[in-house]
């Protein structure tokens, strides 16, 4: 949270930015179709907005305004979840409503303040507004903030975040903050041996090749006009595709072959498979 105004003409006024870290789908659902429901918080909170670029599975959500602009975005924000929750129920035997929970990032040096001395601060916030808070014990990889869970009722969320900016404004982050960047989804490359390391250039041509290299068993029997994979290749081929690896469809260039003609000429390949090695 940055503080870049102060004015005290009859009250404070004072333009804030909070970091939200947001699971994809969540960021879908403030998205909403063709952006309609993020351009709806912005128009009615008068709050800046920003949902952070890239194929990741986290993404932060920067809300930057004065003070009730951003208590009104975030009020937007834990209805919008509320409103998921009460519609994921409608198709589920679950009874009970879960809460609604958002996570902010901030700088780890304010969460002393956030805590309190002997956890006196964080233990006054939730008797009060009877939301959860959490602040993690660890900071995020590679940066110097620490995530802090608020979970409970929309009306709870919001008296919580207001009272967690009233002792972050009190207290200003300490030295440089270095932010949390959430990074790409890795794609897990298998070696022989069965080995399993993440690498996020790694693209799905690559882990066939290696998946398939180095073994033992021939990795296909042709059979005649057939390549028939190996029954033990089927098991690692079954393996792969568990993972849930993102296979680049055919005509598409990866990251980790730079270069490839993006339009090859269309071409089919078929694959017939033994029913009992199936």
């Amino acid at each position: 949270m940055e503080l870049n105004k102060v004015q005290s003409e009859g009250g404070l006024n004072v333009t804030l930015t909070i970091r939200l870290l947001m699971h994809g789908k969540e960021v879908g659902s403030i998205i909403g179709k063709k952006g309609e429901t993020v351009k709806k918080m912005r128009e009615e909170s008068g709050a800046r907005i920003n949902i952070s670029e890239g194929n990741c599975p986290e993404r932060i959500v920067t809300i930057t305004g004065p003070t009730d602009a951003i208590f009104k975005a975030f009020a937007m924000i834990a209805y919008k979840f509320e409103e998921d929750i009460i519609n994921s129920m409608s198709n589920s035997p679950a009874t009970s409503k879960p809460p609604v929970t958002l996570r902010l990032v901030v700088p780890a040096s304010q969460c002393g303040s956030l805590i309190g001395k002997g956890g006196s601060k964080i233990k006054e916030m939730r008797e009060s507004t009877g939301a959860q808070v959490q602040v993690a014990g660890d900071m995020l990889p590679n940066s110097t903030e620490r995530a802090v869970t608020i979970s409970g009722t929309p009306e709870a969320i919001i008296q919580c975040v207001k009272q967690i900016c009233v002792v972050m404004l009190e207290s200003p982050p300490k030295g440089a903050t270095i932010p949390y960047r959430p990074k790409p989804a890795s794609t897990p490359v298998i070696f022989s041996g069965g080995q399993v390391r993440a690498d996020p250039l790694a693209a799905s041509a690559a882990n066939l090749s290696l998946l398939l290299q180095h073994q033992p068993l021939p990795a296909y029997t042709i059979q005649g006009q057939y390549a028939i994979p190996h029954p033990d290749q089927l098991t690692k081929l079954h393996q792969l595709a568990m993972q849930q690896t993102p296979f680049t469809p055919l005509g598409q260039t990866t990251p980790a072959f730079p270069g490839l003609d993006a339009s090859p000429p269309a071409s089919t390949h078929e694959l017939t498979i033994p029913n009992d090695a199936v």
